[in-house]
């Protein structure tokens, strides 16, 4: 029989946690108004979650003033200083979409 848990693993070894992905549940439910507004903004929008980008920054803002997840530049998690909603197209073009290049005709 083998010295490892039940499944193979290694008792004795403590578990390190993942840089990213997992942190703290709200068990005090600090966040969940944030949380919920989230939730009915991706429901109300057919689950467009560029619609609600802005109450996901706002969901993160909130986790993290209340230690429930690392303080992280939130243009890291993919929102601009100044508008905190524009996508990685926006942030190219000074805050618009980029339009369709113009085409060039060469005349002689």
């Amino acid at each position: 029989m083998s010295a490892g848990g039940a499944f193979g693993g290694n008792r004795g070894a403590r578990p390190v946690p993942p840089e990213k992905g997992v942190f703290p549940l709200d068990h005090l439910h600090e966040c969940d108004l944030a949380k919920k507004e989230y939730i009915a903004c991706l429901k109300s929008s057919g689950y467009q979650s560029e619609k609600c980008r802005h109450l996901s920054k706002k969901y993160l803002e909130c986790r993290m003033e209340r230690n429930l997840m690392a303080k992280q530049d939130l243009s890291e998690l993919g929102f601009l200083k100044d508008r905190g909603t524009a996508t990685s197209e926006e942030s190219t073009s000074g805050g618009q979409p980029n339009p369709s290049p113009a085409k060039k005709t060469i005349t002689s």
